[in-house]
This record gives structure tokens, sequence and C-alpha cells, in this order.
């Protein structure tokens, strides 16, 4: 036993997150529009090939709900069979970045821009998985899915089959939002687990008419990408896709790292090191065309919570995944799809940081709009373009932020007109400085005094000289600048 310590906290703690990955792992593939069996191979590798690799001990990685969108999109667009090769590439992009030792970068990522990007993935979950537990196709588009709904509910109203369907649904639901006001020892079971099992003991019961997971077999459903998959290379409008996938799953992961190693004391995440981890785990579900998998914070805290001490618990959670899938396949068919879309509505629901949002609108109303604009892009054009819409405007305030310039005029009205600028005058700021400049009288001789700026960029530096000319050339006296100073030469010892 000393050469397992905590075996007993992490066995235990391995059965808590084996019952949270359950429902997920296959709600996340239904809603993703592959067969089920495809997401239970995701967690497999999340458990026994990341669950073993260094980097961030107590986080477990799976199928994710973030990424649900962007897999639907891509299968849609490329095809099931396409997917592999999406995964694959994007989990060899992981690992050049692993090894390159830029992980750790993810960390600079501005936090508003992550939090829109999980709000807009968690309003289009929440959107299509509204249609899907009423048993009705969803419209392609995030937009289509909102301005769909109320037209969604109507023809619900005429249909006693959606109504049921939707019933489970709003059921699961219920379910899962009261089950944390039951006492400890029932809430030992997940709620989503809970969830699940009382749909489909409900649906078997009454023999209700709704629509359950298709299932293929785990040996039938691994498809590794053939040649026709790779020949979609060619395709310029993949490696968009590809780019997305490595660069949200990452930024999802490092992120989830963070928010873990605040939940515990163990040791700290090695952030290039869980880099690779992800990119091994996604190299081998690319190749087993599986979906891609990241760190995920609801599974990574109930392992927390549960007492987890060391990488062992996820990688038994891989164990009890693999067993589960390999022996009880015919319980996935049981299973309603309306209590899978609840699970996700209710995993969508808390993607949405309203507690954020109000906080930061108070102390940051800039980076509270970020926020909007980040998570209604992604709704109104898709998962990619709108991360980068936000991080463009990210760059975009700080670059603002950071050109904080004073202009100072003393005019003693005899003699030159002073003019004292201090700060960074860049080209954001020149509008601003020009308008003071150009508002000093015609006939005055002016004192341009530069020596408190830190920066001056090439674009202000030229157009101070213009109208230092211009100013002269009204028959005054030239204008007399003063430069800024230079910094002082470092001293090079040997």
């Amino acid at each position: 036993m000393t050469k397992f310590p905590y075996l007993k906290q992490d066995f235990l703690a391995s059965i808590v997150v084996f019952l949270v990955a359950v429902p997920l792992c296959v709600g996340v593939a239904v809603a993703s529009g592959v067969p089920a069996e495809l997401g239970l191979i995701t967690g497999i590798v999340g458990g026994l090939v990341t669950g073993l690799m260094r980097g961030s001990s107590l986080q477990v990685s799976g199928p994710a709900a973030g990424l649900t969108v962007l897999v639907f999109e891509a299968v849609s667009e490329f095809g099931v069979a396409t997917l592999g090769v999406i995964v694959l590439l994007a989990g060899l992009l992981q690992l050049a970045m692993g090894f390159l030792g830029i992980g750790r970068w993810f960390r600079a990522i501005s936090v508003s821009v992550v939090e829109g990007m999980l709000c807009g993935i968690g309003l289009v979950i929440i959107a299509g998985q509204i249609y899907a537990a009423a048993g009705l196709k969803a419209p392609e588009s995030g937009l289509g899915k909102i301005a769909g709904l109320p037209g969604m509910f109507a023809d619900t109203l005429g249909s006693t089959k959606a109504l049921i369907s939707l019933a489970i649904g709003a059921g699961t639901i219920a379910v899962i939002v009261l089950w944390k006001k039951l006492p400890k020892a029932v809430q030992t079971v997940p709620g989503a687990l809970a969830a699940v099992v009382l749909a489909t003991v409900a649906a078997l019961a009454f023999g209700l008419p709704v629509a359950t997971v298709q299932v293929e077999g785990l040996l039938g459903v691994i498809q590794p990408p053939g040649s026709e998959a790779f020949g979609e290379l060619a395709n310029p409008a993949i490696w968009g896709t590809i780019i997305a996938f490595a660069l949200i799953a990452s930024a999802e992961s490092l992120f989830s790292a963070a928010a873990v190693d605040r939940l515990h004391d163990g040791p700290r995440t090695e952030y290039n090191k869980e880099m690779i981890a992800q990119g091994a785990g996604n190299t081998l579900c690319g190749l087993l065309g599986a979906l891609p998998m990241t760190a995920v914070i609801v599974r990574s805290s109930a392992n927390v919570n549960a007492g987890a001490k060391t990488k062992a618990s996820r990688v038994l959670h891989g164990v009890w995944l693999l067993l589960f899938a390999a022996a009880m396949p015919w319980a996935l068919a049981l299973i309603p799809i309306p209590a899978l879309a609840g699970i996700l509505v209710h995993a969508g629901w808390k993607l949405i940081p309203f507690r954020q949002i109000t906080a930061l609108w108070r102390a940051h109303k800039g980076e509270a709009l970020i926020l909007v604009v980040t998570a209604v892009s992604i709704v109104a054009v898709n998962m990619f373009e709108g991360v980068l819409i936000g991080l463009a405007l990210s760059v975009v305030k700080t670059a603002w932020e950071a050109s904080h310039v004073k202009m100072e005029i003393i005019d003693k009205g005899a003699g030159p007109i002073q003019a004292y600028l201090s700060g960074n005058a860049t080209f954001l700021r020149l509008p601003k400085i020009l308008d003071s400049l150009e508002s000093l009288p015609q006939d005055r001789p002016v004192e341009l005094d530069l020596s408190g700026l830190h920066h001056l960029d090439h674009a202000c530096r030229t157009a101070l000289e213009n109208w230092a000319a211009r100013h002269s050339a009204s028959g005054t006296e030239p204008v007399k600048v003063t430069e800024p100073e230079e910094a002082p030469a470092e001293k090079v010892t040997a």
C-alpha cells in the first residue's frame, strides 16, 4: 500500500468521474452528429492515454460541450469520415505547440474573449438542443436556431409526440437542478446520471414514443481516416477548421487547468507538458476517427471534489468507460435523446458567465463589451471567426489604453505658447493631438516640448513635423521642438 498510498481515494473518485462522464460523452457525440460510441472512445483515450501523461495531474479529458458546435459544423461540411483527419492534424499541431513551448502563452489570452467564447457556445448549444429535445431538426446557423424558437414551440404545441419528447427534456433539466438540493448522501450519484436513468425508466415503463440513441457497437464505429479523407486537405477551408480545433481545444484545456489548480493544493500544471498530453490524445482520437478532446472542467472539478489525489483516478475512469462500452452497449440504446438534450441545455446554461458579465460591466465596461461582442459574433457567424473578432477587439482595446497621451498648453498672453506632450503618442491618439495643435493661434510662436513622451511612433512624428512646417510657414517664428529624451544605453559588462 505504501507504493499507492492514495489508492482508495483515487478509486472512489474514478467511479464518480466515470458516472459523470458517461452521459456527457454520449450527449456530446449525439449533439455533434456522430455515433454515440465515438464520444465514449474519446473519453477512453482521455483517461488511458492523456490521463497517464504529465501536465495537470487531476484534470480529466474527454469530449467537451464547448466543441460541440464546431464539430457539428465540421461534420456537416466535410462529413464524419473526414473528422478523423481534422482531429489528427489538430492533435499534431498541439504537439508542435507543446514542444515549442507555446503552451504557457495561452495564459495571455484575454479572459473576456474566453468567457465570450463560452457564452456564445452556450447560447448555440441551448438553442440547438431545445429542438433536439422536441425531436425536431434545428436550423443550421446560430441566428437561425434562436430566431426559429417561437415557430418551434408553436409546432410542438400541435404535436403530442413532440410535447412528450420536450417534457422528457424539461424533466431531465429539472432533475439535474433539483438534485443539488437533496441530501449529500444522495448526491454521491451525479445528477446528470440520475436524470438519464429516470428518463430511461419513464420512457420504458410508459412506452413513450421518443427517439433513443442509435448503437453500432464500439468496433463498428472506429473508422481510421482513409485516402479520400486525406484528399480533403486540398480544400483550403478545412485548414481553418483544423486551426480552430487546435486553438480552441488548447485554450479550453489550459484555462481548465488553471481553474483546477485553484481547487486543490497538489502539484501545479506544467502547461507545455499538458499541451503535449492533449496533442497526443487528439492525435490518437484522430487515428480512430473519434471526437476531439479537451480537458473538461465538469469532470475535473468532480474528480477533485471526490477526493482524488493522483492521476490514477482519471486513468481508472478510462478503464471503467472501456468496460462499459465493451460490455454494456445495449444500455446506450435505451437512453432517450431528449434526456441527453436536456443535459446539454443545462451544460450550455452553465457556460454562460452571468456573474462575470455583471462584475465586468461594473468594473471594466470595455472588457464586458468584448465578452458580449465575442458571444454575439459566434452566434451570428461561427465559432472560429467569432473568437478572432474577440481577439482583434482585445488587441485594439489594449493598444488604445496603452496609448495614453496628455497635452498641456501654457499661454501667458505674451511670448511663445508652450505645448507639453507626455505619455505615449501613437497614431491612435493622433487626431486628438492635431486638433489641439491646429487650434493654436497662427500668429504666435510655439514651443513644442516632447521630452515627456515615453514613446513616439513614426506616424505621430511625421504628422508633428508636417504641422510644425505649416505653422512656421505662416510668417511666425519656426516652431521650437524639444525632442523626447532617449533612454540611457545599458552598461555591458564582460
